[in-house]
């Protein structure tokens, strides 16, 4: 087994094993996440196939399973199915866990505020870092979005995704070549800003944040629309 794919199937286990635990009932919320889930990775994954076209990152043979889909592993296309799961489940247990833990309104408005600020900063001054343009852009459209309908959604996940970053981090330094002789996942230099986590670029925790948000935002929508059908 590749270590990539060991790497997934290591991530999903324990979340998929406490699944049926009866304070998240996280089993009970499947018939809204795994559509939410498919969406986002139909958008992610194209995005991941025109960056692979255009060599702005690309994946090492020696540690992927070698089945190549539309010039991306089998491995890359699982990554956008079962990292979501893993890390939605981490935010239901907290969700579940820690109902009352948010931000206020004021401090959710100041803080997303900021953060879009100091994006857009980034951005306009790296116009030439497609990788960092892209993903920078979309966490600052997302933050729009989830401001303007659920805001309530977003001042909770501001929390949880400071726990979901601690595992998603792990997996992601050694995707990128932390603790192994050659990363798995290689970026060109030329499209990101350069600094890293380990050897994880800082442009990862927009991605990861935007991937898990539009997921959070989907669910809602389908949580809206089903719930409507069935009254």
């Amino acid at each position: 087994m590749s270590l990539y794919l060991t790497l997934l199937l290591a991530s999903v286990s324990i979340p998929l094993l406490l699944s049926f635990d009866r304070k998240v009932g996280f089993y009970k919320h499947w018939k809204y996440i795994f559509p939410s889930i498919l969406i986002t990775a139909g958008f992610f994954i194209l995005v991941d196939f025109y960056f692979t076209r255009w060599e702005i990152w690309g994946f090492n043979p020696r540690y992927h399973s070698g089945i190549i889909l539309y010039g991306m592993p089998l491995e890359e296309w699982l990554f956008f199915i079962l990292i979501p799961y893993a890390s939605l489940f981490i935010h239901y247990v907290f969700v579940s866990y820690c109902p009352y833990l948010k931000l206020n309104n004021s401090l959710l408005k100041i803080f997303s505020g900021l953060i879009a600020l100091f994006l857009l900063l980034i951005i306009l001054l790296n116009s030439s870092k497609i990788y960092t343009i892209v993903y920078f852009s979309l966490v600052i459209i997302l933050l729009a979005v989830s401001l303007l309908t659920k805001p309530d959604l977003l001042a909770r996940y501001f929390i949880s995704f400071l726990i979901i970053l601690v595992p998603f981090l792990i997996v992601n330094a050694i995707l990128t070549g932390t603790f192994i002789d050659e990363e798995v996942v290689w970026y060109n230099d030329d499209q990101i800003l350069g600094i890293r986590i380990l050897t994880v670029p800082v442009e990862d925790i927009g991605y990861t944040f935007s991937l898990m948000l539009m997921n959070l935002l989907l669910i809602s929508g389908f949580e809206r629309i089903l719930r409507k059908k069935t009254v």
